[in-house]
């Protein structure tokens, strides 16, 4: 069990042995706004606690973990605080969606009127939650961000939803997670949630359901990108000690529509850096790899760590996700060989799909604030990390492309590698791509990929400057 000098104490995180907690927060304070130039208004400033102080003596935050591959942190019930006053108390740091804006350079874009608006996102979770509109709404109207109406479409039969039953609890706080992120990051694209109704665990469990709801869709014509904050490893699909995988191979039709459709699909990376869970829930002791962010047909976003000051800016460059809590996903998959749009990096990947491909915010120790109602006894603000965060962010900034091209762009990754090579050359700062040079992604005992110049195993080519990244794609 790894612990930290700090008030915090951590514990080995299972991403899908769940270990059901209730959903809270941290203290009150106000954070402060951006610049005057932000194109969206920033929060309203509230008052300081009482139980900030009360706060300061809490014994222990602990992470808990969620079958969608989110982790919560547990702390006391009350309004999003700074970042000052979180790591003050906690020695963790705490973002908002304002900071979020700031730090990814989106505001520029925002001034120019590209919100997303046209296109949408399809947020994909089991069994959805019940009061996702409510939990939007008052994550706009604290935030200052326009609102929207979140269209629902339910695959397949979809039990009612009970607050007792902690798979549905999980998937409820996932989807209050990835909605509000893909929508604060892209505030004019309309946002799909698409509910199913058996829970994604390790193995071929759920995926059927998933991937038949995100292929009617895609068939339909609904949806520009599609959000993924789940995955199983590739080694707990049947037949795969065999060698047979078809098990997972039958289930990527949906994929391979998107493609044909020219609709984006992103997955999140992993939050067990180079190993993941087997079917028991415990990590194996060597390095595996996740479907789906192992296909090729599919963006797999990774986690990085940011350091941001109260407004937003960076006072020290990005790194890998490591944090104790959790790690990046990233590895090579045994099932699917090198795709051509990473022939320029076999020497990192070999002759296997090599992943992440990018990387987004993902840190506990830097973790996201969401609102949640779907359990009354518990409504509230707390904190997440995962790259189950990073994911619906880089889906915002993927339907930004999208508006900014003035069309669909479908399966992003030759263009993301050829921005990414692009990047180590004197046209580098005009692709958005911003390297991530430092940390790895080790994790329980099992020895990760060290971050480095250019594209690596830990962050793939790094992160991104929306302001210059979100031409640069639509534009390649």
């Amino acid at each position: 069990m790894p612990t930290t000098s700090s008030p915090l104490r951590a514990k080995a995180v299972r991403r899908r042995a769940l270990a059901a907690g209730s959903v809270t927060a941290l203290a009150l304070s106000a954070l402060p706004a951006l610049s005057a130039a932000a194109a969206l208004p920033a929060p309203a400033a509230s008052p300081v606690s009482a139980t900030l102080a009360a706060a300061a003596a809490l014994d222990a935050v602990t992470p808990v973990p969620a079958s969608a591959g989110h982790i919560l942190v547990e702390g006391i019930k009350g309004d999003p605080v700074s970042t000052t006053a979180c790591e003050t108390t906690y020695t963790l740091a705490c973002y908002s969606p304002v900071q979020y804006r700031r730090a990814y350079d989106l505001n520029p874009l925002y001034a120019r009127g590209v919100t997303g608006a046209g296109r949408t996102i399809v947020i994909v979770d089991s069994f959805g939650s019940p009061t996702i509109q409510n939990d939007l709404d008052t994550f706009d109207a604290h935030w200052g961000l326009p609102n929207t109406h979140v269209q629902v479409v339910k695959s397949g039969t979809v039990p009612p939803f009970s607050s007792t039953d902690a798979s549905m609890d999980s998937w409820a706080y996932e989807t209050s997670l990835d909605v509000e992120y893909a929508h604060s990051v892209a505030p004019g694209a309309t946002i799909v949630l698409l509910e199913t109704g058996v829970a994604e665990t390790e193995g071929t469990t759920g995926f059927a359901e998933i991937m038949a709801g995100e292929k009617h869709l895609i068939d339909q014509g609904v949806g520009d990108v599609i959000s993924q904050s789940f995955g199983a490893t590739e080694n707990t699909f049947p037949g795969f000690a065999q060698g047979d995988y078809s098990s997972l191979l039958g289930l990527r039709g949906a994929f391979a529509d998107a493609a044909t459709r020219g609709v984006s699909v992103l997955a999140a990376s992993g939050d067990a850096g180079a190993t993941d869970a087997q079917l028991d829930g415990q990590d194996f002791a060597y390095r595996v790899a996740d479907w789906p962010p192992s296909d090729p047909l599919v963006t797999a976003v990774g986690g990085t760590r940011l350091s941001l000051d109260d407004a937003g800016n960076r006072v020290q460059p990005d790194t890998v996700w490591n944090d104790g809590y959790g790690a990046g996903g990233g590895g090579v998959s045994a099932v699917f060989a090198r795709p051509g749009f990473q022939a320029a990096v076999s020497s990192v990947v070999g002759a296997r799909r090599g992943y992440p491909d990018i990387s987004m915010s993902g840190a506990v120790n830097g973790s996201a604030w969401v609102y949640t109602s779907y359990d009354p006894t518990e409504a509230g603000w707390s904190l997440v990390g995962g790259t189950s965060e990073a994911t619906p962010i880089f889906a915002g900034i993927v339907a930004l492309a999208d508006q900014y091209a003035g069309h669909r762009l479908g399966d992003i990754n030759a263009a993301l590698y050829s921005l990414g090579r692009w990047s180590r050359t004197g046209l580098g700062a005009r692709t958005g791509i911003v390297d991530v040079t430092t940390g790895n992604n080790s994790y329980q005992g099992v020895t990760g990929y060290q971050a480095g110049p250019g594209y690596d195993l830990a962050s793939g080519w790094g992160t991104v400057d929306a302001a210059r990244f979100v031409p640069a794609l639509a534009q390649y």
